[in-house]
């Protein structure tokens, strides 16, 4: 190791914003370690991937925040980027520690918390005046007459926000139960499905639905984008796998509006739907770190990688915060998912597509815009590791 080498980690996992971040910084000359729990990962077959570093999984929470301190207090390791719903909980907790040793924009705990609690978010929204479904939680709930959706108040389950936890606990809860009107759920096996008291929120017919991502400084926004998302891993929403950059200005001050009211410091991507009956843009959740679909946003000019690389390195004045809109990019795996939940999920609020049907849309968008998140002429090694992976692991289930 060179003290004189600006090195970044980048904890990342099968998903494709580490293997963005390491493409954004490397192509950039920055030293790339990505901190990854499994060797095989297409990210550190990359051009572009200086060094893998194997760490824990974030499952086990003290051994992963030990191996990434560890990380941190090399000479030449500049910065942390968090990634995984862990990071920024384990860089904000251990503030005192970690920076010690390196740069950080990551919020500080009391601040992260207003987040991670999406019960005390939609009261943070309603004061910021900021559309967001009405949210309760699950024992408030008197009157099932509506649509309804249950989900986690925490979207990580860990110490500081539940009593019964100890750090070691820690997990992840992404759970999302559909309640037809006029049902009543069985609340028991809710609660010990979700490992907590989760919220119940009105659900809300959409007309589109979008990501507002942001790293803020202080309270200052340093650069912010939007994409409109053309197809989600699930028939039914969730993370975007075809997404196509834009720039509506009423979601813009949405966004903003909301990350003004926290005084927020660090990085920040906002999932919203556009109410197909109001026209306003409502708040689904608040993720804290770097997205799935970053691709999209990097491709279009918004490089949030490099952005947060230039405002822990203390040259926040460098960043250009223009984009292109009318980009897109697909996650090959993610469309794959798709057609999986097409064929297995059900909703009683949106109506499931035609398997063959769907596998025709995405086909052809694949052939018309060839853009893709691990899938590069010059760095063809990663989405080789994938491809592979995938299929040992579908002949190792069926010889098992």
């Amino acid at each position: 190791m060179s003290d004189e080498r600006d090195a970044v980690v980048i904890p990342a996992s099968r998903y494709p914003h580490g293997y963005t971040s390491v493409r954004s910084l490397g192509s950039k000359g920055v030293y790339t370690i990505a901190a990854v729990d499994d060797p095989n990962l297409s990210v550190t077959a990359s051009r572009y991937c200086d060094e893998a570093a194997l760490v824990p999984p974030p499952s086990n929470l003290p051994a992963y925040r030990d191996a990434l301190l560890g990380l941190a207090a090399r000479p030449d390791v500049r910065t942390i980027i968090p990634h995984r719903p862990h990071d920024t909980y384990i860089l904000s907790r251990e503030y005192e520690a970690f920076d010690r040793h390196v740069d950080l924009v990551v919020p500080p705990m009391e601040m992260l918390r207003n987040v991670h609690d999406r019960k005390r978010l939609a009261e943070i929204a309603t004061d910021a005046g900021v559309a967001i479904p009405e949210t309760q939680l699950l024992s408030e709930v008197e009157d099932w007459s509506d649509n309804r959706i249950v989900k986690s108040r925490y979207n990580l389950l860990t110490d500081a926000y539940l009593e019964e936890f100890e750090l070691e606990d820690s997990k992840i809860a992404k759970s999302v139960e559909h309640i037809a009107p006029g049902e009543t759920p069985d609340t028991d096996a809710l609660i010990e499905k979700m490992g907590h008291e989760p919220i119940v929120q009105e659900y809300v017919e959409g007309a589109g639905e979008y990501v507002f991502g942001a790293l803020y400084e202080h309270g200052e926004a340093l650069g912010t984008f939007q994409h409109r998302q053309l197809r989600g891993d699930s028939y039914t929403g969730s993370g975007g796998v075809y997404r196509e950059s834009v720039h509506i200005p009423e979601l813009e001050e949405a966004g903003r509006a909301i990350l003004d009211e926290l005084e927020w410091h660090g990085l920040a991507c906002i999932e919203y739907i556009e109410d197909a009956e109001t026209g306003e843009f409502s708040i689904v959740e608040i993720n804290p770190r770097m997205w799935q679909s970053l691709a999209c946003a990097v491709k279009a000019g918004a490089d949030f990688p490099a952005w947060y690389w230039l405002a822990a390195t203390g040259r926040s004045e460098l960043i250009d915060p223009s984009y292109e809109t009318g980009v897109s990019t697909h996650y090959l795996y993610g469309e794959l998912e798709h057609l999986v939940s097409v064929a297995r999920e059900e909703s009683p609020f949106v109506e499931r597509p035609s398997l063959a049907g769907r596998a025709g849309e995405i086909a052809k968008s694949c052939v018309e815009d060839r853009s893709f998140d691990f899938l590069h002429r010059d760095d063809p090694m990663p989405i080789v590791r994938q491809v592979r992976t995938e299929l040992e692991d579908a002949v190792g289930r069926r010889l098992g």
